[in-house]
């Protein structure tokens, strides 16, 4: 088959397209940079570099392939967040339109169901709701939930403060997945035919706050680290002081609060999945500990 991807040589795409190229498919990869040409042709793929926002460039990548897979990739520049994240599913849709293509993979999030107050997966919302409107084409979203990987984004609250912490309590459940186990889920969806639309959840591990202090810390050397909860306007602060901007800190503490609440999960907990991802907290805290001595 000829596949297109989007999201460059990211933590889902490189491992995805490694996947779908040793199954012997034709594999396209779309960047906005120039540089990433040569590691995407070394992996044996094809380049495909153009910007997300220009439909025709999408339009040309998407002519010809069998089926597509679709992410947003991360602006954190932008001034309405939901606008750009949704503006880029129009063009998607729009661009799956004029090529011709008839089945499509979206990488969506966990929350994606409400149409308010979950901060950035307001986007994802827009995206799969552009998406569905598609007639004759076949749609899978992928729903997931907070990424592992996010969890570098704290080592300087660790070095620095001797904590993990956000707008909510060590008991708060926080469900997680690792970007390989998502690979293998695209890889396992994108190759077999199927028909409709339809939405699959995918779940590493799930576990309360205060337990993934306490995996992380271990794995570190800190079996005390404690996790804190911060108020939203101490996480607001927080997150302009690391240098995030405001309307990025505004929709981080919003999601934090359907976190909080559990509504971010509702939708989920009717409709968990049979199978779930492989890597579970512990293995990633391994490559946390890694991450965080050579950081």
């Amino acid at each position: 088959m000829k596949i297109t991807l989007t999201g460059s040589l990211g933590n889902i795409s490189k491992p995805l397209a490694k996947q779908l190229i040793d199954a012997g498919h034709q594999v396209i990869i779309i960047s906005s940079n120039q540089d990433k040409t040569a590691d995407i042709e070394a992996l044996g793929a094809i380049a495909a570099i153009g910007l997300v926002t220009d439909v025709d460039f999408l339009t040309k990548a998407f002519t010809g392939a069998d089926v597509v897979y679709t992410m947003v990739p991360p602006n954190f520049g932008a001034s309405n967040f939901r606008q750009y994240v949704g503006g880029i599913g129009k063009n998607y849709a729009e661009a799956i339109q004029r090529s011709g293509v008839s089945r499509v993979v979206n990488l969506s999030s966990i929350g994606a169901h409400l149409d308010e107050g979950t901060g950035p997966i307001k986007g994802l919302h827009d995206v799969e709701t552009a998406l569905n409107k598609l007639e004759n084409v076949a749609i899978k979203h992928l729903r997931v939930p907070f990424f592992y990987v996010n969890f570098y984004g704290n080592t300087d609250m660790i070095r620095h403060q001797g904590i993990l912490g956000s707008n909510y309590d060590s008991n708060t459940r926080l469900v997680m997945v690792h970007p390989e186990d998502i690979a293998a889920a695209v890889a396992e969806e994108i190759q077999p035919p199927f028909t409709g639309k339809s939405v699959r959840y995918l779940v590493s591990d799930e576990r309360t706050t205060g337990e993934i202090a306490t995996i992380l810390g271990t794995a570190i050397g800190k079996p005390e680290l404690p996790w804190v909860e911060f108020n939203d306007e101490q996480a607001f602060n927080g997150m302009l002081q690391a240098g995030l901007p405001e309307e990025i800190a505004r929709n981080f503490v919003e999601m934090g609060t359907a976190v909080r609440s559990g509504a971010l999960w509702r939708d989920y907990d009717l409709n968990q999945p049979t199978i779930t991802g492989k890597r579970k907290l512990e293995a990633f805290a391994k490559e946390f500990a890694i991450k965080f001595a050579n950081g």
